[in-house]
């Protein structure tokens, strides 16, 4: 056993220590933004640079530096991409037994207004697959419906873009609050709790802005009602799920409450004017298809198996049965990282006395959201009857499509956790405590930044979590609290992350044309950026 004790200013300043702990993270901006390297490659190269600069300033040895990217590669496999795999693939498979056409059609159906189709489509809908998918799925999914139901393709990548704002910090399974809560140490659900205070609310507001860039002020006025019916069932569920359950079924839940309410209260109410984009639409006769409800309900058996099992598997009674002491506590298997685990010591300040550093990979098979995510899969594969040669196809697809993304995710999370254990993500969060009570203001700007050069709110917290909770802990505020901020903060970046852009103009046929898209969503994002810092100043 080699012990290795941090060191936090290696060239006793620690404003040219931070400058120096900088350099990985600005080589990765570099990389994105002026090199335009792929995301898996810059990530790749950001583990070389913050090796170096580990090896080179902060004196960590070479072994361990290689043992931190492994474990974050690791991290990266599991649970993160393994989730992303599974709701990816089950998504799928609805989609190619033709299933998916009849959710479509009869979210459709529910009303021929196109600005409270918006509501049900991009808004609870795109919501809801955030929740099971995220990754970009959503927005591609909904922008290519609301096309097929004659809005421009500028709009209708852009609302949704703007709509993913209510459900994209809770995307695939919550990952975007546990991630950083585990690279930080942090309890998922304490975290959550706090994004809770503002983005609930801040769902409403979407919810009405969505339909003022449809028709402005004359669309709220005659949509009001429904509209707030839509946004008030899904803060409030939103709300309730993140404070007792934690984030991994808030999307989920939310856009369920949100659709149904909608779909109730439009059976009674109509807007006084039926807004049309082209008034003798021939979509508006398929959108009046009839479905029986078992119809509705064999179409949506994969969702409902989803919300089910992951449900299950987040009640408190069967995590407790997993943890240490409980009944199935062994089945959850403990891999001590080699040469890393409690062999790299945390100083003061960061910690009140000398810590070791644990770094254990836990690969807990039997009670994951993975996990949850396949059992739903298994019995939707039996209950639509898949031929063998349709899953292999699924599989095949789903896996060669992520790959990339499954790359990139594993690349950051490597160079996140060569900062976090090297001690240069304590060097920078000792810098920036410097700015004092003010630093709640900018804290959000980290997370956007984040997320606008890796295009995911999981990335940004790998990257900047460990900053903001060494921050908030240095000025007296909960780590709980930077860390959600963060989360919150690049929430507002998704609309104009590169990433999402590309992935939402291919879905609408606008490739060649993403700064378009992007001038039409970035203002949106710095007003609501803006908004955020304000709130987490004056909260926090």
């Amino acid at each position: 056993m080699r012990i290795w004790e941090q060191v936090y200013n290696p060239v006793d300043n620690i404003w040219i220590s931070a400058v120096i702990a900088a350099i990985p993270i600005l080589f990765f901006i570099l990389a994105l933004t002026i090199l335009k390297l792929k995301g898996y490659i810059a990530g790749f190269l950001s583990i070389v640079v913050a090796g170096i600069v580990a090896i080179s300033v902060y004196n960590m040895p070479g072994l361990k530096v290689i043992a931190a990217a492994f474990y974050g590669i690791m991290a990266g496999l599991w649970p993160v991409a393994s989730i992303v795999l599974a709701a990816i693939f089950l998504y799928k498979l609805t989609n190619k037994t033709g299933q998916f056409n009849v959710i479509r059609n009869s979210i459709a159906s529910i009303t021929e207004d196109q600005r409270l189709q918006v509501i049900l489509v991009a808004f609870s809908f795109g919501a809801f697959l955030e929740g099971a998918a995220g990754f970009g799925a959503p927005v591609a999914i909904t922008a290519a419906i609301l096309v097929g139901m004659g809005f421009t393709p500028l709009k209708a990548a852009g609302l949704c873009l703007i709509a993913n704002i209510a459900g994209g910090a809770f995307g695939a399974m919550g990952i975007p609050v546990t991630v950083p809560a585990q690279l930080t140490g942090l309890d998922g659900l304490e975290v959550g709790r706090y994004t809770a205070l503002v983005l609930p609310a801040l769902s409403i507001f979407i919810a009405f802005l969505l339909i003022f860039i449809v028709d402005g002020l004359k669309g709220l006025r005659q949509t009001f009602p429904a509209v707030l019916i839509a946004g008030v069932s899904f803060a409030v569920t939103q709300f309730i799920v993140l404070y007792f359950l934690g984030a991994a079924l808030a999307d989920v839940f939310a856009a369920i409450v949100s659709l149904v309410a909608l779909a109730v209260f439009l059976r009674f109410w109509k807007p006084k004017e039926i807004y049309r984009i082209q008034k003798d639409d021939v979509q508006l006769t398929e959108q009046k298809t009839a479905y029986s409800l078992g119809q509705i309900v064999y179409a949506w058996l994969p969702f409902l198996f989803l919300t089910l099992f992951v449900t299950i598997f987040n009640l408190s009674f069967f995590k407790k049965l997993f943890l240490p002491g409980g009944a199935l506590e062994r089945l959850v298997l403990q891999f001590p990282i080699f040469d890393l685990h409690n062999e790299v010591i945390r100083k003061a300040p960061i910690v009140a006395e000398d810590t070791p550093y644990a770094a254990i990979f836990k690969l807990d098979l039997l009670s994951s959201t993975t996990t949850a995510i396949v059992l739903a899969c298994i019995l939707t594969i039996i209950v639509f009857k898949c031929s063998g040669g349709l899953i292999t196809e699924t599989a095949t697809e789903t896996i060669r499509e992520l790959t990339a993304p499954i790359l990139t995710i594993c690349s950051v999370l490597a160079f996140a956790y060569i900062c976090t254990y090297s001690g240069m993500s304590s060097t920078l969060g000792l810098a920036f405590a410097s700015t004092g009570d003010a630093f709640p203001l900018f804290s959000p700007v980290l997370g956007w930044i984040g997320v606008f050069l890796t295009g995911s709110v999981v990335n940004s917290g790998s990257l900047f979590a460990p900053l903001q909770a060494v921050t908030a802990a240095q000025i007296g505020l909960a780590p709980q609290t930077m860390v959600s901020v963060n989360v919150m903060g690049g929430t507002m970046a998704k609309m104009i992350s590169p990433q999402s852009v590309a992935v939402a103009s291919a879905a609408v046929g606008l490739v060649g044309r993403e700064s378009e898209l992007f001038k039409f969503t970035i203002k949106y994002s710095l007003v609501l950026l803006v908004v955020i810092g304000v709130i987490s100043w004056l909260i926090f």
